[in-house]
């Protein structure tokens, strides 16, 4: 388990506070779910915010949508359970055959294409980095929701919150 650590103003917008933050979400969710089997069943649509980001393959009830928010918080607790190993050993295959044809370039450019290829990891970057960020925020947003709607369902709390 992750503990959660304040925030300075400078860190509020970090990767590391955004994991931390949906962490913190979903471990709220889970203890304040005593009965999750009390969710199936419950659709999603009643809910505009949880609806809002469910996607086709979603089942439609909110206990699916609780078992794929644990799901996701152990993928980033634990790293992410790979599909097949074989999909890796492609990749680094093409990555093999790609050195070797730069290798054979002229020296001026392969610079250039090095430098071009730093340009666009720092771009790949940034950008992965905020979909990451905003994908984060959603989640935890979707994870206080699943929350107070479980409240909400069994009679306590979450009224006028």
């Amino acid at each position: 388990m992750m503990m959660q650590l304040p925030e300075t103003p400078n860190q509020k917008n970090s990767l590391f506070n955004a994991m931390n933050r949906f962490i913190g979400a979903v471990n709220n969710m889970d203890q304040t779910i005593m009965v999750p089997s009390l969710l199936r069943d419950v659709p999603l649509d009643e809910d505009k915010e949880v609806a809002s980001l469910k996607s086709d393959m979603d089942e439609g009830d909110m206990y699916s949508y609780y078992q794929l928010l644990k799901s996701i918080r152990t993928d980033i607790e634990w790293g992410v359970r790979c599909a097949s190993v074989d999909e890796g050993r492609t990749r680094s295959s093409s990555s093999a055959s790609t050195s070797s044809t730069a290798s054979s370039a002229s020296s001026l450019s392969f610079e250039e294409e090095e430098e071009e290829d730093d340009e666009d990891l720092e771009k790949q970057f940034q950008f992965h980095l905020t979909g990451l960020q905003g994908v984060l925020s959603k989640l935890t947003q979707q994870a206080n929701s699943l929350t107070k709607r479980y409240k909400k369902e069994i009679g306590i709390g979450g009224w006028g919150q």
